[in-house]
Order: C-alpha cells, then structure tokens, then sequence
C-alpha cells in the first residue's frame, strides 16, 4: 500500500489540521508541539507591529544587527538573509551561531557598537552559545555605551524563560516572546525568524501571505495537498530503502537547505531510523548518488541545469521538484516541509518533536567544562584514529582508507569541521567531499560545527548505525575571553567537538579526530588533500 494511501487511511490530515497528538509516536510530547498549526494567521496578526519595530529600529540609527541562537533559533534569520539581503537603509545582520573565537575576532571590528543592536534568541532561554555570545558582546560594547549598553539588546525567547527574566531585568529594550508550544525547529514564522526580518527590511507580510496560502491546502485531503504529497513521496522511497534525501537548490535559494536540513535530521533520525539530509551544490551530483538516495530540487523558473536534473540522475531515482519564481514564496515551502516531516513521522512510528541525542551531546559537553580546561590544541596537525592511536597528519589518509574499507551499504562519511564560517575553509573541505563522494558513489557530508549539533548531530547518534565521522577541531589563536565564566570561546568550540566525539562513541560510531594548530587555509588544505587522495585511489 503506498504512503499517500495510509495517510488517507490514516486521516492524518484532518488528525493533524485538528492538531491531534495521537496521531504521534509520543502524543505526550507531541500534545506541547503543535502550536505551528494555524502558525500563519498568528503571524499575520503581529506583522505590522513587527514592521513598525523594524522602522523605528532603523530610524534610531542602527546599522548592524547581530543575531546569536542556534538551530530553530538561527537557522530560518539565516536563510532569510541570505536569500533576501537588506533593503536599503535597513540593517545588515549577521548571525553568530557558532562559538569559534575567530569567527567573532573578526566580525567586531568590522561594526560598531554605537549602530549595532544585539538579537539574543533561546527558545529555552539556556542555550549555552548564544548565553555565551551575549556576555562577549556586552562585554565589547560597554566601554562605548555605559548604562545604555542593555537598550542595544533584544530577546526573543519563551514565555517564563530565564532569557526572558534576564532581559526585564537588565533592562533589554524588549522581548519578544514565542509561543511556547512551537518547537525551534518549526519556528519559522515565529518571532525567531520574524523579528529579524522585520529589523533587515524583508517583506514579512508576503512571506506570511505565502504561508497562509500553503496551510489553507496542507489542512485539506486533496491531491493539491503539497505536505501530503511531499511527505508520501519520502515514505515511499524511505520505504524502498532510500534513507538519505539530497537537496539539490537553485543559487539564490541555496540557503533554504539548511533549514530542511535540521527540520528532517532533528525530526525523524531516532531509534536507529531516519532520513539523512544531504546538501548537494547545485547543479548537482549524480556521480555520487547510489541506491540509497532520493532528491528534492527547489528551483528558480529559469534554471536550466537543475531543470535536467532529474534526467541526470540513476535510472529509477525518485525526484520530486518545487518551482518559485518568488523568493516570498519561501514561506509556503516553510509550512509544506512542517506538514511533510510531521506526517512521513506519522507514518514511519517516528517522534518528530522530540532530540534526545541533542540533549546527549550538550550534557557531555557541560561535563567536559565542568571538568577542567579541555587538552589545549597540539602545535602540529594530529590525527586521532577510532582505536585511539595518535599520529601526525600523515596517519589521516590510512585512518580514513581503514574506516572506508568497512562501509556497507547506506554508509556516509560526514566531516564535521569546529571552523569559523568562512568560505576560504569551507571550499576545500566541500570540494574534497564531493571529489571523494563522486568516486565513492556514497554520500560524504560536510558540516560545520557546533551548528550541526542542533541538526544532523540528532541523527547522527539517533538515526541508523551507518554514519562513519571525521571530526576536524583547531587552536584559538585569537581567542575571545566570556566575561564571568571560566571558559573563553575557544575551549567551549573544542569541548563541544569532544562532547560530541564522546557521544558518538558511546552510540558505537567510528571517530577520527583531526586536531590543527590554528585555522590557517594550508592546515584545511593539508586535510581537503587527504580526502582527494582517497578519491583519486
């Protein structure tokens, strides 16, 4: 029986659109998770408000907002800039969702503390890179601001949350609360995601347009259903044994895959099931596709090459297409992706609102802060292999030749790299993936560090034991210090990547760790060069 049969069995449409958490693995989390239903028309009630706030912000003077969260807190802000920029007299922003010191080193001089307003955003209210971010740039902009330095700060948080009572507290100039029964990773058009785009200039109304448009069909069992389809379309190839989806985006889109990213990872990859997401550069890379994938391309009308994509591809791989000519038509692929994932969740037995192994990897790395400064970085490349033999950078060839010699089938290589977010360190390493994946015909993922930890890290410990790691971690030689705490940016970077490295090994995951003196391109080049090496055997 196909998928779209069962939901219509099922009636997970209207279970859904009634917000019935029965229809879950877990209805007891899933009773708190389902205020994203009727989200848009939330959302189209506070637009002009939230327009107003852009203008004033603008209006006082600002020039540079700097937004710190993670996953469901940055992820939307970040796509959304990406695709959209600033309008003119708006506002750049510049999301932080990291904790490499390099990364904030070299964006504070470029701002200035007089024009720039700081977004802390924390569903939870204790999420420790944004805690952390927080102080620093307090820190940076008090010698500048004085007793005005609190009104250059925003929350956007959960009702009761700690991040709330700081922010009333210490006078934040406002907080925007989020309703408490939407989960970060749905939360797109939530304030997480609106009050940036309100601050950069984006046209919020027709996103939310679009949204409401996509939900008024996602509530009906209809063929024009575009969850419905979208989510029987992945259980029927998760169902033949293609458990890892490849979006493959348009150029000016490209940003939107990293928010599909966590949403699918976070969501299904539990109990040793899932559906990894893999980000393929357009315009795709049918070389590397084996009988494990599926692909979802979102195009522009006019972009010819993945418009043939799908005629590129093995015989026999599903593809399923969506085309905007609109970027505000970004919000109807926000909502069809919620509906989709909650559904192919509904059908596979899978919790989607849950991420238990999220909560895993942060508690590793509180016991790694809570034990002592972690060891420092070494003053050569060093490689530690899965059995724990260490050796220089001529062990990481053999070490990675070693675990790829036991990949089966369904097997992926994902490269975690605690790097700053720079396309000088991300091109090689993405380069040298596809090289190696393309020979391989498997999948081999970069990702970047600790933002993946509240993504594909979920599924990378929940989902399937198929995932073999490179973990990639470097000194700080521009380390940032986090005023009141004992750690500085730099051992929290490191302690996280050992959390994480921890927590695979627990879940039985092979780890090779690869740690590089400082961040310099010729020490990612000297990594990148091993894994074409790998290609080219």
């Amino acid at each position: 029986m196909d998928a779209r049969t069962r939901l219509t069995q099922m009636r997970a449409v209207e279970r859904l659109a009634a917000r019935d958490a029965s229809l879950f693995a877990d209805p007891a989390v899933a009773a708190d998770r389902l205020g994203w239903i009727g989200l848009p028309q939330h959302a189209a009630d506070g637009a002009s408000s939230l327009a107003a706030f852009g203008v004033d912000v603008a209006a006082s003077g600002i020039t540079d907002v700097v937004l710190l969260g993670m996953g469901g807190s940055s992820l939307a802000p970040l796509v959304l800039s990406r695709v959209f920029g600033h309008a003119d007299g708006r506002p750049a922003l510049h999301v932080l969702d990291t904790s490499s010191p390099q990364q904030v080193a070299t964006l504070l001089p470029s701002i200035a503390p007089e024009t720039t307003l700081v977004v802390v955003s924390s569903k939870s209210g204790t999420t420790i890179e944004p805690l952390s971010l927080a102080v620093v740039l307090r820190d940076w902009m008090e010698p500048a601001l004085g007793d005005a330095t609190d009104l250059h700060f925003v929350a956007v948080t959960d009702p009761g949350s700690q991040l709330e009572q700081h922010a009333r507290t210490h006078g934040y100039s406002t907080a925007f609360l989020s309703p408490p029964d939407v989960g970060g990773r749905y939360a797109a058009l939530t304030p997480f995601a609106m009050v940036p785009a309100a601050l950069t200039g984006i046209d919020v109304s027709g996103l939310i347009a679009a949204a409401a448009g996509a939900e008024d069909l996602c509530r009906v069992e209809s063929p024009d259903n575009p969850g419905a389809a979208l989510a029987a379309w992945i259980s029927d190839a998760y169902a033949s044994g293609r458990d890892k989806l490849t979006l493959v985006v348009s150029e000016p889109y490209a940003a939107f895959g990293l928010w599909v990213e966590q949403l699918v990872a976070e969501s299904t990859g539990k109990g040793g099931a899932g559906v990894l997401p893999v980000l393929e550069d357009a315009p795709g890379d049918p070389a590397a596709h084996g009988p494990d994938r599926m692909t979802f391309v979102l195009r522009t009308p006019d972009d010819a090459a993945l418009a043939s994509l799908a005629s590129r591809l093995p015989a026999g791989e599903p593809v399923f297409e969506s085309v905007i000519g609109d970027p505000s038509l970004l919000g109807a692929e926000f909502v069809s992706w919620e509906w989709a994932v909650a559904l192919f969740s509904a059908l596979n037995g899978i919790e989607p609102f849950d991420q238990p192994n999220v909560a895993e990897a942060k508690a590793a790395t509180e016991s790694i802060l809570a034990g002592g400064t972690p060891e420092p970085a070494p003053d050569r490349i060093e490689v530690t292999a899965p059995d724990g033999g260490t050796a220089g950078l001529e062990a990481l060839e053999p070490a990675l030749a070693g675990v790829l010699a036991h990949a089966g089938d369904g097997s992926y290589l994902a490269v975690l790299s605690y790097l700053p977010d720079d396309p000088a360190l991300s091109a090689p390493l993405r380069e040298a993936c596809a090289a190696l994946g393309a020979a391989k015909a498997m999948v081999v993922t970069p990702e970047l560090g600790p933002r993946y930890l509240h993504s594909t890290g979920q599924y990378h410990k929940g989902g399937p034991c198929t995932g073999l790691f490179v973990v990639i971690t470097t000194g700080s030689p521009q380390d940032v210090a986090v005023p009141g705490k004992p750690y500085t940016l730099g051992v929290l970077n490191r302690a996280q990547a050992s959390g994480d490295i921890a927590a695979l090994r627990s879940h039985g995951r092979p780890v090779i760790h690869v740690s590089l003196p400082d961040p310099g391109v010729a020490h990612v080049e000297a990594v990148a060069h091993a894994l074409r090496a790998l290609a080219e055997r």
